[in-house]
């Protein structure tokens, strides 16, 4: 089971996640998205809580609203931290997340500790909270094969952009090539290079002689 909850309109239409359990806890692991961004509390036990970014942002384009929605709902979705006041909450990207065969179910570590940042919470907001749950949405979703579908989205449109990359080269090269020949053209039609008429028939030689000539 995974909760899904809406943030607040104002900031815009984004997605927030969870799962029921640490075991569901390692699909949502294993089977994330590019944009989600895990939050927990610090130190302590609590929910994983994913937040669903649009395509092309990162954690600097989270507002600090969107942020304090976030971490209202992990400090509320944690036994302990809920008790506690000036509470830390990390949040990192999920491709940062790190599995180890050796780790405990639901545990995860940090490829890169630099990505971890941290938010601090002073006490919970019952007003946020309450409109969270509000839209809260119980789902039993096949993640793998969500991030499949995402995977073969995601191939198709590199395709389609190495199809229009390449394009747009063969339209450059063959614009250049045009841009070439004109050069050239103009080089061979320059007047000191031209020769008339009245300058053939200055050189003691008619037209008809010049005709005899070549043939």
């Amino acid at each position: 089971m995974v909760y899904y909850f809406k943030a607040r309109p104002e900031v815009g239409d984004f997605t927030i996640y969870m799962g029921l359990d640490k075991h569901e806890n390692e699909d949502l692991i294993k089977y994330g998205f590019p944009e989600d961004i895990w939050f927990h509390v610090d130190k302590l036990s609590s929910a994983h809580v994913y937040l669903r970014l649009h395509k092309g942002q990162t954690m600097d384009n989270i507002s600090a609203e969107l942020l304090e929605d976030c971490a209202q709902l992990v400090k509320a979705n944690s036994i302990q931290g809920n008790k506690i006041n000036n509470l830390d909450i990390v949040y990192t990207p999920w491709s940062n997340l790190k599995k180890s065969s050796s780790m405990d179910v639901g545990q995860v570590g940090f490829h890169n500790p630099k990505l971890v940042r941290t938010v601090k919470v002073e006490k919970r907001v019952n007003e946020i909270v309450n409109r969270l749950n509000k839209t809260k949405v119980e789902r039993t979703p096949d993640l793998k094969a969500e991030r499949e579908v995402y995977n073969s989205q995601e191939r198709a449109e590199r395709k389609n952009q190495m199809r229009d990359k390449k394009r747009r080269e063969e339209l450059e090269r063959v614009q250049k090539e045009r841009e070439a020949d004109v050069r050239s053209y103009k080089a061979l039609m320059v007047s000191e290079k031209m020769t008339s008429n009245k300058d053939i028939a200055g050189k003691g030689k008619s037209l008809q002689e010049i005709e005899d000539d070549f043939m």
